[in-house]
């Protein structure tokens, strides 16, 4: 039976990667730096490579989901915390990936678009080269891409964006808490991209995990290319929200510390290519998701 290591499952991917795991049988093993009682949980720093090596060679997995990452973009930019972003995205997963070679396992990094510099309008390839983050967290991931290809024979390198899931913040749950009291809102036109629910991918990463179809893949739920307000729109109208979505560009939003990119789109052809089942639209994981959060009831039949 395979066994799987799963790193940051307290965050939103890492949490559906455990209960897909679970559902298909597999013997499935969860870290993350919190503490928890759970005897398939290892309490784990990314950062201390001797603790991921003895974790890792007591666990001896065949496959290893690596989710744990610093994800605050706009934090990343602070002076104070560069370095524990580094620490985290880059010498976290050379960490990882050197122990995932000492046990000879399949390594499943998950990354992002923040490595491409966001511009043009022509979807991003997997194997596109050009990379040029704009931020502090986008060269951070980069970071952690090259140490897992440098280090690797046996990985996949999961480029993803606009992620939303149960466990933890997320887009749609922060519009639908500004919408109950305010009764507009103003949201970026100009950032184009597709959305990524943490559960179909999760499904997505373990059918992976099961062949040796290795190298650099993207995945987004399928249904085209929107914008954050177009998505916003989406939100409210599934949840029967009355709040009205200004579009506004991001020059005019002017909020975050981090450069944004404008280009999020990620070519996914590969997936179908590698015999793959592209994740489903992405307005109905938004209804899926809204399910599953409790932000709207059932219809008579869901």
């Amino acid at each position: 039976m395979m066994k799987v290591f799963v790193t940051g499952v307290c965050g939103q991917l890492g949490y559906d990667c455990i209960n897909e795991l679970k559902k298909r049988g597999y013997e499935a093993v969860a870290s993350d730096i919190k503490e928890n009682d759970s005897p398939d949980y290892v309490q784990l720093d990314i950062t201390d490579g001797n603790a991921v090596s003895k974790a890792v060679e007591e666990i001896k997995p065949d496959v290893m989901i690596h989710c744990a990452a610093w994800t605050a973009v706009d934090a990343a930019e602070d002076e104070e915390n560069r370095k524990t972003v580094d620490a985290i995205n880059h010498i976290g997963t050379k960490n990882i990936a050197l122990a995932a070679k000492s046990v000879g396992a399949k390594l499943i990094y998950i990354s992002t678009d923040y490595v491409f510099d966001g511009q043009g309008e022509e979807p991003w390839k997997p194997d596109d080269k050009n990379y040029s983050p704009l931020n502090v967290y986008g060269a951070s991931k980069l970071a952690g891409e090259l140490a897992v290809a440098e280090t690797l024979e046996k990985f996949f390198i999961v480029r993803i964006a606009w992620v939303f899931g149960f466990n933890g913040k997320n887009f749609i749950k922060t519009m639908i808490n500004v919408g109950k009291t305010h009764d507009t809102v103003r949201v970026v036109s100009d950032q184009i991209g597709t959305p990524t629910y943490t559960l179909d991918l999760a499904r997505l990463l373990v059918d992976m995990a099961e062949t040796d179809k290795y190298g650099y893949y993207h995945a987004t739920n399928e249904g085209g290319y929107i914008s954050w307000y177009d998505f916003t729109k989406e939100i409210y109208r599934q949840a029967e929200m009355d709040t009205k979505v200004i579009p506004v560009t991001t020059a005019e939003y002017g909020l975050s510390k981090a450069a944004r990119p404008y280009n999020s789109r990620l070519d996914k052809s590969k997936l179908k290519e590698s015999g793959f089942e592209p994740l489903p639209d992405w307005k109905d994981a938004l209804h899926r998701y809204l399910l599953e959060a409790r932000l709207i009831m059932p219809k008579k039949g869901e």
